[in-house]
């Protein structure tokens, strides 16, 4: 069993994200000793949906416009259709997925959340997995698509769908576990010689 004792722990996610790709990984991080605060663009609350309905309001920890990448150890983006649509549009929550992969901290994306990783650069030369509609996307940034239940790439770790989330959380929970990782850059960050490497931290 993975320990994140004292860990905090950013979910990123916009209205209309799948509410159990973020209640039950949020579950798995909480039982483990992580502090996770939900980072949202939405004022106040922010929606969830199940399926095509709407589900459950959860209340915003962290607006996004005052969150730093500094103050977590890593980052959560659950999935739906709607949230990562939405999030891949917004420079301050591109520019917040990318600053993870900077600094080394590990990251997990399910369902649709990889969307989002196209934007921010951090999907080039990497395995990955998502909702299989992102498979073409996915590729076309110069990504590999495998449909799996979970794919671990240097501290990415991705999932396809609901039913992959008992996989996803105990992938999520060791890649977490294991803090920092040299190798987690955005292909920009890559591309840049000299760029001092990130060590563990945990």
């Amino acid at each position: 069993m993975a320990t994140l004792n004292g860990m905090k722990i950013a979910i990123l996610v916009a209205e209309g994200f799948e509410q159990v790709e973020l209640t039950e990984p949020k579950k798995a991080l909480d039982d483990a000793g992580a502090h996770t605060r939900i980072v949202s663009p939405a004022k106040g609350e922010v929606q969830g949906w199940k399926h095509f309905d709407k589900a459950d309001k959860f209340k915003v920890d962290v607006p996004l416009e005052q969150a730093a990448v500094a103050d977590f150890d890593a980052l959560l983006l659950p999935g739906g259709v709607a949230n990562p649509d939405q999030l891949r549009v917004l420079p301050k929550a591109v520019q917040f997925v990318r600053e993870f992969f900077n600094a080394g901290k590990p990251v997990a994306a399910i369902c649709h959340g990889p969307w989002t990783l196209i934007e921010a650069g951090a999907v080039k030369g990497r395995t990955i997995t998502a909702w299989p509609s992102l498979k073409t996307d996915l590729n076309n940034a110069g990504g590999k698509y495998v449909d799996q239940e979970v794919v671990v790439d240097n501290g990415l770790v991705t999932s396809r769908k609901p039913a992959d989330i008992p996989a996803f959380n105990r992938k999520m929970l060791e890649e977490f576990e294991a803090g920092r990782h040299p190798q987690q850059a955005t292909s920009q960050s890559r591309q840049q010689p000299g760029r001092p490497a990130s060590h563990s931290t945990h």
